[in-house]
C-alpha cells in the first residue's frame, strides 16, 4: 500500500487546507515543530491559498497558516521542501 506524500502542496492543501481540519492541522505542527506547554499552537488561521503576488517578480504563495501558540505569539507557517534562492528574504518577511 502506498501513502500520500503530505510533504506535497497538493496533498498538503487536501489534508490540512480546510478549517474543518484545523484541530487535525494543529496535532501535526505541535508534533512536527516538537513544541511543547506555552509554546503549543492552540489555534491556526489558514490565510487565502492561492495568494497572487502584487509584483510580479515575486512568487505566488500557497496555503499560509497563522498560528497562534499558548503565549499569545503569532508566526507564520508555510511547508518548504525545496531550496529557493529567495527563502532567506521570505523568511524575513
Amino acid at each position: 500500500m502506498q501513502f500520500v506524500d503530505v510533504k506535497t502542496d497538493i496533498a498538503f492543501k487536501k489534508i490540512f487546507g480546510n478549517e474543518q481540519h484545523k484541530e487535525i492541522l494543529i496535532g501535526f505542527l505541535n508534533a512536527l515543530l516538537e513544541l511543547d506547554g506555552d509554546r503549543r499552537i492552540k489555534d491556526v488561521t489558514l490565510k487565502n491559498p492561492w495568494q497572487r503576488p502584487d509584483l510580479p517578480q515575486f512568487k505566488e504563495s500557497v496555503l499560509d497558516i497563522k498560528a497562534v501558540d499558548n503565549r499569545g505569539v503569532v508566526f507564520l507557517v508555510e511547508m518548504q521542501i525545496k531550496n529557493t534562492n529567495f527563502f532567506d528574504k521570505r523568511a524575513l518577511y
